[in-house]
């Protein structure tokens, strides 16, 4: 049976694809005819350390091309001359915006879908849609909501290549040792009936009795959009489509700095967080067992087992878990509601395959053969959408799949056996790069951990596609840095914020404000 599946999920992802080799075998043709045998593309990606195949899957993409294209007696060639990864994505997204003008940045950019308002806005982005029109057999393949944020007044710059939960971590053996029951958790939290008061009372009780060093560690760095969740916990927006605004809610800003604020004082998180290194500091302290909650994200799962986190206290080295001790050690629910008569919440935020508006300015004869480039830039990441490449992607980062085909192939434990043992049809090079990952990762719980939080994208937001929302968020971390060293209040952090906003004349003018800073609401019975 599971055989069966197999094969018609192969066959429908040739249906699916037949228009794009098509195109591909034109495109090929075109080239040839006017002396181009070599097109060279460079991409540039970001994210965790186990999400490589953001950048790797242009190199197999490419590879399939030139397949097709040997297949058909055209004598072209497309190298990736440059696969450049980095972890920090708003660096990416700077370096990108400063250097597109030049012609020096990356042909493809894999990155946050809400860098597609900001660099469509200023023209740096390969507009998609007459691509898509073209071919709306690949269209159909995602599903509408991705696509939908891919979208900037109307126009499609970007093709879905992941998207993901951020489920709220307990570990299960300090959960243990304070008497946190987590039968049934979920549910509790599902039905808004475990809220941040409950989350608080619990790291109080976890650090006050010596179970663990902190009561929750969270994410540095900027604060979209891991913490924006508390805006959204506690019933607010962050866009308002009615007049095309991000909204600052006072109300809600307040209520998320007064945890962070109330937390750090109490010593429940530490008043530096927003500087830790994500590597040496953030995952140890919590792969170790020195933090009761954690609010994380879906790929945080297998980056535990990829990557040395975990000191072994039976040998003193590092090491990274195994899927087992994953499974033992964490549980996962949706980010609790801010307050009782809220509701919990997730929020997603798919990366992108983005192509430059100037992709391939360093080939031949660029100026003529510019739309070309540009076709071909576009069947680039049509191919890096193969469900089967999606699929590993997913498996060995824990990403969510954007696509039901790649959702099927997971499901199949057949083709997670082949890719286990690398008996798959991939460039030997990528092959390669990702051996060790897929040793780690590629297993039944992984697949089954997947299969179980695809549920919170019932519950999920996206963070709003707007050309001023990176610097709203930019604000946001500013502001939570100073809450959590104690060196403003939540009260003043906000007087502080709008500050900011006012004297920037376009942020200003794309953020309303609403609502007050509540007078009678008290966090933690303070």
């Amino acid at each position: 049976m599971r055989r069966w599946l197999l094969v018609a999920l192969l066959g429908v992802t040739l249906l699916l694809f037949a228009g794009i080799e098509d195109s591909i075998v034109q495109v090929g043709r075109t080239l040839e005819k006017n002396g181009v045998n070599e097109v060279r593309y460079a991409v540039w990606g970001t994210g965790d350390p186990n999400s490589v195949l953001r950048v790797l899957g242009i190199v197999e993409a490419a590879r399939r091309i030139n397949e097709i294209w040997a297949k058909n007696g055209i004598n072209v060639k497309v190298t990736i001359r440059e696969t450049r990864y980095e972890l920090d994505f708003t660096q990416m997204y700077q370096e990108f915006l400063s250097k597109q003008p030049l012609g020096t940045a990356g042909d493809f950019l894999v990155n946050s879908y809400v860098y597609i308002a900001p660099l469509a806005e200023e023209g740096y982005l390969l507009d998609l849609t007459s691509y898509l029109e073209k071919h709306k057999e690949l269209l159909n393949n995602f599903f509408a909501s991705h696509i939908e944020v891919a979208k900037y007044k109307g126009r499609i710059y970007g093709l879905p290549q992941d998207t993901e939960a951020r489920p709220f971590y307990i570990r299960k053996d300090i959960a243990a040792k304070v008497g946190l029951d987590l039968q049934g958790l979920d549910e509790k939290v599902l039905k808004g009936e475990f809220t941040w008061f409950d989350v608080y009372e619990w790291a109080k009780k976890a650090v006050q009795t010596g179970a663990s060093e902190w009561g929750l560690i969270h994410r540095r760095g900027s604060a979209h959009p891991d913490l924006m969740q508390f805006i959204l916990a506690f019933g607010s927006k962050l866009y308002d489509p009615a007049d095309g605004k991000l909204v600052f809610d006072k109300e809600a800003i307040y209520k998320w700095l007064t945890i962070e604020w109330t937390f750090a004082r109490e010593k429940l998180l530490p008043s530096d967080m927003m500087a830790w290194d994500w590597a040496k500091q953030v995952h140890p302290a919590i792969v170790d067992g020195k933090t009761l909650f954690d609010i994380g994200g879906t790929w945080y799962w297998t980056e535990w087992q990829t990557k040395d986190y975990y000191t072994d206290p039976k040998t003193g080295q590092m090491r990274g878990l195994k899927p087992e001790e994953v499974e033992q050690w964490f549980y996962y629910t949706l980010f609790p509601a801010g307050e009782p008569g809220k509701k919990p919440v997730t929020l997603s935020q798919p990366f992108m395959w983005m192509v430059s508006s100037k992709a391939g300015a360093q080939n031949p004869k660029y100026s003529a053969l510019k739309s070309v480039y540009d076709e071909l830039a576009f069947l680039i990441v049509a191919k890096a959408s193969d469900p089967d490449i999606n699929a590993i992607h997913s498996i060995i980062s824990a990403h969510l799949p954007v696509g039901k085909p790649s959702a099927e192939l997971l499901a199949s434990k057949e083709w997670l056996d082949k890719l286990y043992n690398l008996q798959i049809d991939l460039d030997p090079g990528v092959k390669e790069k990702i051996a060790g990952i897929v040793k780690a990762t590629v297993n039944p719980i992984n697949a089954a951990f997947l299969s179980k939080v695809s549920y919170m994208l019932e519950y999920t937001n996206f963070p709003p596609v707007h050309p001023m929302y990176a610097k709203l968020s930019a604000i946001f971390a500013e502001v939570v840095d100073y809450v959590l060293r104690g060196q403003m209040d939540p009260a003043k952090a906000i007087d502080y914020a709008i500050g900011k906003i006012n004297a920037d004349l376009d942020l200003k003018a794309g953020v309303k404000i609403i609502n007050d800073i509540p007078k009678d609401w008290r966090f933690g019975g303070k």
